[in-house]
């Protein structure tokens, strides 16, 4: 979940062999060690042979590319905001009503839009929006309370605060009263299409008007039995400040829908007692900055961080869900616990196949052991993505909590952004990425989301192009799924200010349409019929990339960094170079040897890393940097080859390219020239 800070929200080879320096893990578990050492034949000191001819006598291009078989190698999850998605009004009036900017339905995901989705390799999609959350549209009609304004972030609201659980945003529907039978026939076109189903549950707080209508039989609302005499009670659902009246936040250049009149829009919000805000906040005025908008939910921890509810004993971590099942059957629960199971039981029984989570890591991990253990029992491919940041707590959320899939943000991501932006170093990715190599499988990958500035923004690269060498890296690196978000394999760059929010980020507060996903969508035909040439370009190396992730088998083999042994090489070849240029100086002869490091040499700028299984493999090499290189030196090491006969040529998964190869002295060597920002990807 994202907050903003308001007041501004306007706004020849020489090749030295470097025997150390390979890394390599599965995974699963490391390397065997025969495959760690890195360094050698694949067959004992085999002698190793070139199959064919020569590498020197052969062409370096290739006509076509290898047509991947069509299994499924890694999740591939599609962020799709359902309000901006199929929204083809082009107005973007900042505060714009529904009227203004128009807004997206489920009905415009149709086959063809779905089509498109499942090109990018995708496994599930991830419809961004769907519960009812607080809107400012009049639904009185379908008997829905109006929202105050004055407790709504944007004019169309954030999908973060729900205000229905039990059914879906009616913006979103042809016709409201049958708001729920759409999003259900939306499930069934999606699986239709060969792909599954997931949407939010945002399990830390709801609305500030939370009020639902459509609840199951048996049902209650949250706050419907609590004492709101008390701060806390274990079963209350809401933390209280007690006696004291909620109060809307201020601030200087803040106005409620931008300063357009709305009749609830008078500063007020009549709440009493006034509850704890979302993040925590405790203030019956909470600050403009907190998430104001909604309401702390109470999963039994007291207000002095203290557990009213049995601690999971740390053994659980090695248990199977059935166990957890069992450890929480017979136990007295707060009442929070209960009531979301039973919305995550029935979003499952309407056909959705997964959640994410929204800011899990703010409840406790016994509550997630609870959960996730009860949906697994009644759904066991059920998919699990919780919002987690704290890399301390990685490993009991997803052990003891029995999550699937966990944010890869502050460890991967952000190293990631800083060398797209130039300021980083592979090296510090190749570390981060080593340190959670135990969970890597669980730990899913993204470059752009509805929290993150889009890659095009100028406060983030600047260019999408730039994005390019970066998808193949997170996409390619791990079996973890990959997420792409919706307008990201076209160029979006979030430039759009449309109220509530800063741009850089696609606004998910707001109504609007999105320029470049727009020019894609081609009046319902989603094939990029107006796309401009760059956009058509940057689609067609996202599908490229997308088809090995989620369909080449060594994606959940070993990964194997060729970083260390390459940049190495690179430095004693500079050294080397300084040393020869050195003895020159000193007899006053020049010399025709010496190499000094060029824009040629492997630097921190690139990044070249093996995947391979027993059986497959392949290898990706990206140029970070904007400046081209040429016949650049790269080694090879022979174990990474599945025969003892090395090819004479790599064939190109990526690019049209091939790969010339010499075996010499245990290792294969080869030279690559790249252009700025690209990438290529060879079969081995």
């Amino acid at each position: 979940m994202l907050s903003f800070s308001i007041p501004s929200f306007r706004k020849p080879i020489v090749v030295a062999i470097v025997a150390s320096g390979l890394i390599a893990c599965s995974d699963n578990d490391t390397m065997s060690s025969q495959q760690s050492k890195g360094l050698i034949s694949p067959e004992n000191g085999q002698s190793l042979s070139i199959k064919e001819s020569s590498a020197s006598e052969l062409s370096t291009k290739a006509t076509s590319t290898k047509k991947l078989p069509s299994v499924q190698g890694k999740p591939v999850v599609y962020q799709l905001f359902t309000r901006l998605y199929g929204n083809t009004d082009t107005a973007n009036i900042p505060w714009g009503s529904i009227e203004d900017n128009g807004v997206g339905k489920f009905a415009d995901i149709n086959d063809a839009a779905l089509t498109s989705i499942k090109a990018l390799g995708t496994s599930h999609v991830w419809y961004t929006g769907v519960p009812h959350h607080a809107v400012i549209n009049d639904y009185s009609d379908y008997g829905i309370s109006h929202d105050d304004p004055d407790v709504v972030k944007g004019r169309a609201g954030s999908p973060y605060a729900v205000k229905d659980y039990y059914n879906v945003n009616p913006d979103l529907a042809l016709n409201p009263a049958n708001r729920l039978e759409e999003f259900e026939a939306l499930i069934k076109r999606t699986h239709e299409n060969g792909m599954k189903v997931i949407i939010d549950i945002v399990p830390n707080h709801v609305a500030r008007s939370y009020q639902s209508l459509s609840l199951p039989e048996g049902q209650a609302n949250f706050g419907h039995s609590d004492d709101t005499s008390v701060v806390y009670a274990r079963d209350n659902n809401f933390y209280y400040v007690v006696d004291k009246a909620f109060e809307v936040p201020t601030a200087q250049g803040y106005e409620t829908l931008g300063g357009d009149e709305h009749p609830l829009a008078d500063g007020e919000f009549k709440e009493f007692p006034a509850k704890w805000t979302g993040n925590g906040a405790r203030a019956a005025k909470p600050d403009i900055n907190d998430w104001y908008e909604t309401v702390k939910i109470n999963y039994g921890v007291k207000p002095d961080g203290t557990y009213d509810f049995p601690v999971l004993p740390s053994e659980y971590a090695n248990k199977s869900f059935s166990e957890h099942v069992d450890f929480w059957k017979d136990k007295s629960l707060p009442d929070s616990w209960y009531k979301f199971q039973s919305i995550a039981h029935y979003w499952l029984d309407k056909g959705v196949d997964g959640f994410r989570y929204d800011m899990a890591e703010m409840v406790p991990v016994e509550f997630w052991s609870f959960l996730n253990s009860s949906i697994k029992q009644r759904s066991p491919d059920a998919f699990l993505l919780a919002e987690v940041y704290q890399p301390s707590k990685y490993r009991d959320y997803i052990h003891l909590g029995k999550m699937d899939y966990l944010y890869d943000k502050v460890g991967f991501y952000d190293t990631l952004k800083t060398i797209m932006q130039g300021s980083g170093k592979v090296s510090d990715l190749v570390a981060v990425h080593t340190q959670i190599s135990d969970i890597a499988p669980h730990m899913l990958h993204f470059l752009e989301n509805h929290d993150e500035q889009r890659i095009a923004s100028e406060d983030f690269a600047g260019s999408a192009e730039k994005g390019k060498p970066a998808l193949a890296v997170s996409a390619l690196i791990s079996s973890s799924p990959t997420l792409l978000y919706f307008g990201q394999d076209v160029g979006e760059d979030g430039s759009e200010d449309m109220g509530f929010g800063d741009p850089t980020r696609t606004t998910i507060f707001d109504y609007a349409g999105v320029p470049a996903h727009q020019r894609f969508m081609n009046d319902g035909k989603f094939d990029g019929g107006a796309s401009t040439q760059q956009e058509k370009s940057l689609r067609s190396f996202y599908e490229s990339i997308m088809g090995i992730a989620a369909n080449h088998g060594a994606v959940n083999g070993d990964f194997i960094s060729l970083h260390d042994i390459n940049l190495s090489n690179a430095q004693n070849n500079s050294l080397s170079s300084q040393v020869q240029n050195s003895n020159s100086r000193n007899s006053n002869k020049r010399t025709s040897q010496s190499l000094p490091r060029n824009s040629y040499s492997y630097s921190e700028q690139q990044f070249a890393f093996a995947r391979r299984t027993q059986d497959e493999g392949f290898i990706v090499i990206t140029n970070f940097s904007e400046q081209p290189l040429k016949n650049m030196p790269l080694i090879i090491p022979t174990s990474l080859f599945l025969s003892t006969e090395i090819p004479a040529l790599l064939k190109p998964l990526v690019g049209e390219k091939q790969l010339a190869l010499d075996a010499t002295d245990g290792n294969v060597m080869t030279s690559v020239s790249l252009e700025g920002l690209e990438t290529l990807v060879f079969e081995l």
